[in-house]
């Protein structure tokens, strides 16, 4: 009886062990981040007009011209998705649907983004909608950015 409470110690050590370094990881992960460019919450959501695509809570960075965007809970340090600044447009910006605001931040709001890789949806505070519309208003001379005809002026 002695060695199986035991193994069962060393077994919830081990977990606790491991869950922890995973939560050191995604903590240090996420201060790299932040020294590497200004970052921000921004949640994702692939294919807006898949009915199966999903809410993906993540972090948004500005790195040159471009904006790259890593899933929260994510081991890379590698961004899942980089928008280059002269290649998207920003589409329709909208309040989320009352399905959406369950799965989203309060006071988020959507922005639709046009790109090469397809069309994706972002979730993010007033706040940032106007920094990353702006950074993309703001290309430098020749990279001719425009904003889509469905987007307010």
């Amino acid at each position: 009886m002695g060695t199986v409470l035991q193994a069962a110690e060393v077994a919830l050590i081990t977990v606790a062990a491991v869950l922890m370094l995973a939560v050191a990881w995604l903590w240090l992960r996420r201060r790299w981040l932040s020294r590497a460019g200004a970052t921000f919450s921004c949640s994702l959501r692939r294919r807006p007009s898949t009915p199966s695509s999903r809410w993906v809570l993540g972090v948004a960075r500005y790195r040159d011209h471009e904006l790259e965007w890593f899933p929260s809970f994510s081991l890379s340090l590698w961004p899942d998705l980089c928008f280059d600044r002269g290649e998207v447009r920003a589409g329709e910006q909208r309040l989320p649907t009352p399905a959406e605001a369950g799965l989203l931040l309060d006071s988020q709001r959507i922005l639709g983004l046009d790109g090469p890789s397809g069309d994706v949806e972002l979730a993010m505070e007033t706040d940032s909608l106007t920094g990353l519309l702006s950074w993309l208003e703001a290309a430098p001379p020749g990279m001719r950015y425009r904003l889509s005809p469905t987007s307010p002026e």
